[in-house]
């Protein structure tokens, strides 16, 4: 009869024993998923819902994976598929979150012959179903886009007194030259080079009174100036 009782109780400490240690397993496993450093939630935030949604379904790869070892380049590869991006931050909330901040490029023309597709600030063209919104308040573009080109002519429009909004057109030659139509009926034949110069001097005549009539200012010929 005792060896009968000393082994219920031998029973009972074992059965009370494993019930500790699972226990312990159990918090640990849990404290080990708390602290995890595998990704599981990113959020895309900055564009259209059905925009942010598409590129987080493309953002799906990084699930899972270690924080400490996904770099931006590798989000970046799927963020420049998307012309629509100005630019992003990405922001690694540990110990297992990516939070993605979209800035979107502000679009400044169209393209002719094509009215969905519209020209960033980014100079990439988007292709968008809210073009005719800008209908009437961007200028169109005429001739082969060039992306670098095209940047490279903003950056002079932005450092000189005119906008964007003051064009009605904008048309690019092959041989690297721009000509402006303004929304006052102005042609301004550009040179290809000095265009900094150029603007600004087409943009003292404009406000000139006495040249208010005019309706071409032609800038081609270096260090001639021909107003008609």
């Amino acid at each position: 009869m005792l060896q009968l009782t000393d082994r219920k109780k031998a029973i009972a400490g074992y059965l009370i024993l494993l019930l500790i240690l699972s226990t312990t397993s159990n918090k640990s496993l849990q404290n080990q998923k708390n602290y995890s450093t595998t990704i599981d939630e990113i959020n895309v935030v900055g564009l259209s819902s059905s925009t942010n949604l598409q590129i987080l379904k493309k953002l799906d790869i990084f699930f899972y994976k270690n924080i400490f070892f996904i770099k931006k380049e590798e989000i970046n590869r799927i963020i420049s598929e998307y012309n629509i991006i100005e630019e992003f931050n990405v922001k690694k909330i540990y110990p297992s979150k990516l939070n993605i901040e979209i800035k979107p490029t502000k679009f400044i023309a169209k393209i002719s012959g094509d009215n969905e597709l519209l020209v960033g600030s980014n100079g990439k063209i988007i292709k968008s179903e809210i073009s005719k919104i800008y209908e009437n308040s961007l200028p169109y573009i005429f001739g082969k886009f060039n992306s670098k080109k095209f940047l490279e002519f903003k950056r002079n429009i932005q450092n000189s007194k005119f906008n964007f909004s003051d064009f009605s057109s904008l048309s690019y030659f092959p041989s690297n030259r721009w000509d402006i139509l303004t929304k006052d009926n102005v042609l301004i034949r550009l040179p290809e080079k000095d265009l900094l110069k150029s603007l600004n001097l087409a943009h003292k005549v404009m406000t000139d009174k006495q040249f208010k009539d005019n309706k071409l200012i032609d800038l081609r010929v270096i260090n001639n100036l021909i107003i008609e």
